[in-house]
């Protein structure tokens, strides 16, 4: 927490002490955000995003509408900052909210030539995180010397690459401290190669 220094003041993280621990959080980033966006008065989300979202670029909907011409394709943004500032400022918040690295790290692929629909997946995540401002992170009093990891892959994640998405998590006694998620480099044929390497990914920070 020392090597935050100034850092923590310019991205609004926060400390709670309870008799569970001290909350590290960014509610005060996050209400911000919200009144931004505009969306104070919107239904929050229980979800960051719907499992189903559309994963392609505006490159393969303009090929595709040219093969297809009766394939609808997702209007392109006419302009890409607000969008690309967005996804900036939740990229902060991934500090102290694991739950959204996902999503934030998903959307942050398709900065260059945003699509509408990417715009509706960001707001949702802004939603989400409505619905709980406070969340973060809680750094337990509970004492053991314990270092657990947990990990997964979503094999062929990644729709039009067909890569992978590794995300793993790691743990210091009961508290949290570490956690990714982030594409493979390689094409792998199945599932079970995306798990493997996703535990090799992980074994490698932990011996780091």
């Amino acid at each position: 927490m020392k090597d935050l220094g100034e850092l923590k003041y310019f991205l609004g993280i926060e400390f709670g002490r309870s008799k569970q621990g001290i909350l590290m959080h960014q509610r005060k980033y996050a209400l911000e955000l919200i009144s931004e966006t505009g969306i104070a008065a919107a239904k929050p989300a229980i979800t960051p995003v719907d499992a189903n979202m559309q994963r392609t670029t505006t490159e393969h909907d303009e090929h595709l509408w040219k093969t297809k011409p009766t394939t609808l394709v997702d209007e392109e943004l006419s302009n890409s900052t607000p969008y690309q500032r967005l996804i900036g400022k939740l990229m902060y918040l991934t500090m102290t909210r694991p739950s959204i690295s996902y999503s934030v790290q998903t959307l942050s692929q398709f900065l260059q030539r945003p699509k509408k629909s990417r715009m509706d997946v960001a707001l949702r995540i802004v939603k989400y995180i409505k619905n709980s401002p406070g969340q973060g992170i809680l750094l337990s009093i509970k004492f053991n010397s314990n270092i657990s990891a947990y990990c997964d892959a979503e094999w062929a994640g990644c729709s039009y690459s067909r890569k992978s998405v590794s995300g793993y998590l790691v743990k210091f006694r009961h508290s949290l401290i570490s956690w990714k998620s982030k594409k493979q480099t390689t094409v792998l044929r199945n599932s079970a190669e995306a798990e493997y390497k996703s535990l090799a990914t992980t074994v490698a920070n932990l011996s780091s």
